[in-house]
Order: structure tokens, then sequence, then C-alpha cells
């Protein structure tokens, strides 16, 4: 796939990757590099964040509590090993605060491709498809894949 980016500042050759650090987002980052490996795109790994909310009491969060960090530690924990399995694929990595569905279809713009998992954290057991990659299959701006899991 070699879809041209309509922005020039959007690289084109990218494979967008959803993650969440769940079970089914690392096994759709394991086969978007794969993929990768064979078309030579850049794979692009998202993680999202938002502030945790609550209705009344405020929650105290500790002085050092940094969801954006924990989020780009939980990415590199997870794309290291993989940069060394397939030492030819450029990986990309980017920590937005905001809702995972919204980020992914806005980042779909010009990629070739953008890979989710079938289910992430949120997900009720036995759902088939969860509620991120549901938007992203009906909004995205490129070809979408939803990985599901070997059974």
């Amino acid at each position: 796939m070699t879809a041209a980016s309509p922005d020039p500042a959007v690289p084109a050759n990218r494979i967008i990757v959803g993650y969440d650090g769940s079970d089914s987002s690392k096994e759709a980052l394991r086969w978007a590099v794969s993929q990768a490996a064979l078309t030579g795109d850049v794979v692009e790994v998202i993680a999202t964040w938002t502030w945790p909310t609550s209705y009344g009491w405020t929650m105290a969060f500790p002085t050092d509590y940094d969801p954006a960090a924990d989020a780009q530690a939980a990415i590199d924990q997870a794309v290291g090993p993989l940069q060394a399995e397939a030492p030819g694929v450029r990986f990309e990595t980017r920590v937005v605060e905001g809702a995972p569905a919204a980020t992914l279809v806005e980042a779909s713009h010009g990629a070739d491709l953008l890979v989710v998992g079938s289910r992430g954290h949120g997900a009720f057991a036995g759902m088939l498809l969860g509620s991120v990659s549901d938007h992203c299959v009906t909004h995205a701006h490129c070809p979408v894949l939803v990985h599901r899991p070997r059974s």
C-alpha cells in the first residue's frame, strides 16, 4: 500500500497502531511490525491518556503522577523488543492526551493502514469488537485492520 498523503506535513507510507497495553493491542502491534517489514512502511504507535475523573469528592494524585510518561513507558517497553526483532522497520511513537478513537481517526489521515486490537481494557467479556475499534472501522480515513487474537 502506498497512499500519498494529501498533507505534505504528514508522512506517507505509515501504519498507525493504537496501543493501550492490552494483550489485544500488543498482538496488533506485532502484526503491524510484520506487515511493515514486508511493505517498508513506518510503524507509528499511538497511545492516549486522559486525567481520571470523578464526581463528588476529588481524587488525590501523587505529586509524581504523570499519565503521559506512563503511557510513553508502556509504548517503549512494547516497541523495544520489536525493534530488535525487526531491525529494518522504522518506529515512531506518540502519546496524546485525548480520547483513543478520535485520536486514531485523526491520525489515520494519509496513512496506509490503521491497526487496532479487537478489544482493549474496557471491553465486556465476550465482546467481539470494542468501542474504539468499532469507531475506527466506521470513521477512519484509511483502511483499518482489526486484529483478533488466535483462539
